[in-house]
């Protein structure tokens, strides 16, 4: 026996823009039928709040799923999955579409090569689905853009909840951002942490959504936006205390990614940043204050 509430919609060209659309929702549990075999022309997340199955992706092997996990169907892909008859589950499942999932699957956020993925919890998800679920009541003119807006959240917290990110962190990010201003490549860094390139690309991928190098570029881009911003350092000061000892490279680095000089950036910061200039690099555990009030 179970029980099932779904609603599907058809998204006008002009929500297709927004990026993402929502296709549908639903909410089921109990001994559900078994889905497929299928292929579909979009994307699906089924988020397993309880209960345990099986999922067979195109390759055919069978793959336990134990709640909380999540499900990724992916257009192309043939799959074939459903609960345990001796216990069943409850599944709660999104249909999207739009050009946004290509950018998500870069990311990391979507993951084709990985369709079953253990969660830390649903709490999230859910909240996100029941969004959906509530904006779908009949007759909401607000529909395609509420249940748009709905899909975005459901994908960050879906991100947010998976069980291979610890709460308090990557251990291979931290190390990363711990090391970011040392002039090591990025053989150098996954070296340190007995890992190839490869493995290296693959775990930042996962846990930031970039690779390596990007990783590294950001942290030591937005470093270097804090010492501009609150201390009086020479451009090439700020560029060693990143890790670049050619200012010129740094500078052209800088304005390239950001968009801006070096030079420019610390004006616009003297006139945008009330308090005036300080020689020390703030520290983040007890940043400066104004009037008695946090900056």
């Amino acid at each position: 026996m179970y029980h099932t509430w779904m609603r599907y919609f058809t998204p006008s060209p002009a929500h297709h823009r927004l990026g993402l659309v929502c296709l549908g929702v639903g909410l089921q549990h109990g001994t559900l039928p078994t889905v497929g075999p299928r292929t579909l022309d979009h994307y699906v997340a089924v988020v397993i709040g309880a209960g345990s199955g099986w999922f067979r992706g195109a390759d055919g092997h069978e793959v336990p799923v134990t709640a909380p996990a999540l499900i990724w169907l992916t257009p192309g892909v043939p799959h074939h999955y459903g609960p345990d008859p001796a216990t069943g589950w409850d599944e709660s499942f999104v249909d999207f579409a739009g050009p946004a999932a290509a950018t998500y699957t870069e990311l990391g956020y979507i993951e084709p090569d990985q369709p079953v993925v253990p969660l830390s919890d649903t709490v999230g998800a859910r909240a996100a689905v029941g969004r959906i679920a509530r904006a779908a009541r009949r007759g909401n003119p607000l529909l395609e853009v509420e249940t748009a807006a709905a899909v975005h959240e459901l994908l960050v917290a879906l991100r947010r909840a998976r069980a291979d990110v610890a709460p308090d962190g990557d251990p291979v990010l931290d190390a990363l951002a711990r090391d970011a201003f040392q002039p090591l490549s990025v053989a150098e860094h996954a070296a340190r942490h007995g890992m190839t390139p490869a493995e290296l690309r693959t775990a930042v991928r996962r846990g930031a959504g970039c690779s390596p190098k990007d990783y590294l570029l950001g942290i030591r881009l937005g470093r270097a936006k804090e010492l501009l911003a609150a201390t009086e350092l020479p451009v090439a000061a700020v560029a060693r205390r990143v890790g670049y000892d050619d200012p010129a490279y740094f500078s052209r680095l800088f304005t390239r990614r950001v968009g801006i000089a070096p030079i420019r950036f610390r004006e616009q910061q003297a006139r945008t940043v009330p308090g005036g200039w300080s020689d020390k690099i703030p520290d983040p555990e007890h940043p400066p204050t104004i009037a008695g009030h946090a900056t």
